[in-house]
């Protein structure tokens, strides 16, 4: 297993290229590339030409930094057809960027549309019949988050629709703090996914089910929004001894080819501070529950 940071949090305070050194100044030996105006941003056709992804790898190299995994989030199920067509444009470069750099595993959501469930599935399908070929031969791993707010938020409903690809080459992201989202138990779906998932990411959140329903307020009541936050562990109500053990149980300590990511996104004034814990409490639970 190999565990990563992902460098959102010095987004503002440093230049693409300084990541490498960022992350092992905090002692991690994996950066996970997420979307960044000077590379591949949200929704955005890639912005690296060749040159900046040959300077992007010497310096995780000179820093001895491997880069565990990619992120990018195109619209591939958006039911516009324009966006689905400039996502599957846009996976496409990215895919080839992710070769260059010697990646081998790119995680991303489904970024569809709840509202529009039936119409984001078919186009998320119809993204695959292009793109799968592609990753399938470069020997990729593409992953996918049920992210809330897409058009599968159910954790054993987004296991069935990546079954449905048929693909070894296709797998889960499981991100902890949308494990409320899920519908169902952390451990029953990944029990039901055990084959599935090869990257975590790891963050807290409150269980925005608890209090009745008032964990969180919105204003107006009823509003249709999903709720959830990126806080260090331990400052939530994500159960993190069910995590690590559930992960334990499914064998994912044991997959050299598997990601847990460090994925916080609400500390940015301490964000080294943060990450640092992140990194020694990560690596702790995995010592407890025997990776």
């Amino acid at each position: 297993m190999r565990i990563a940071q992902d460098p959102t949090p010095f987004h503002h305070d440093y230049d693409l290229l300084e990541f490498p050194r960022v992350v092992a100044d905090l002692g991690y030996e994996w950066i996970q590339l997420t979307p960044h105006k000077d590379l591949v941003p949200f929704f955005r056709h890639p912005r690296a030409d060749d040159a900046l992804v040959r300077q992007l790898k010497k310096a995780c190299d000179d820093a001895g930094v491997g880069i565990a995994s990619m992120l990018p989030v195109q619209r591939i199920s958006g039911p516009d057809e324009w966006a689905r067509e400039a996502a599957v444009r846009n996976v496409k470069r990215t895919i080839q960027i992710a070769v260059d750099l010697g990646v081998r595993v790119i995680g991303t959501e489904f970024s569809g549309r709840p509202e529009r469930a039936e119409a984001s599935e078919a186009c998320f399908y119809r993204s695959m019949e292009e793109l799968l070929p592609i990753i399938e031969s470069e020997g990729l791993s593409l992953l996918i988050d049920p992210h809330p707010d897409d058009f599968v938020e159910d954790g054993l409903e987004a296991i069935r629709v990546l079954r449905g690809l048929n693909s070894p080459s296709v797998g889960m992201v499981f991100v902890a703090c949308h494990s409320f989202h899920m519908g169902h138990p952390m451990r029953e779906v990944m029990r039901a996914g055990k084959d599935l998932i090869r990257l975590v990411h790891v963050a807290d959140t409150m269980d925005h089910h608890a209090s009745h329903g008032l964990r969180y307020i919105t204003n107006p009541p009823g509003n249709a929004v999903r709720v959830h936050q990126h806080l260090r562990i331990g400052a939530g109500d994500v159960d993190w001894d069910d995590f690590f053990g559930g992960l334990a149980e499914i064998g994912f300590y044991d997959d050299p080819d598997s990601v847990m990511c460090n994925s916080v996104f609400a500390e940015d004034e301490n964000a080294h501070d943060m990450a640092r814990y992140q990194l020694t409490t990560m690596k702790e639970y995995v010592a407890t529950h025997g990776g």
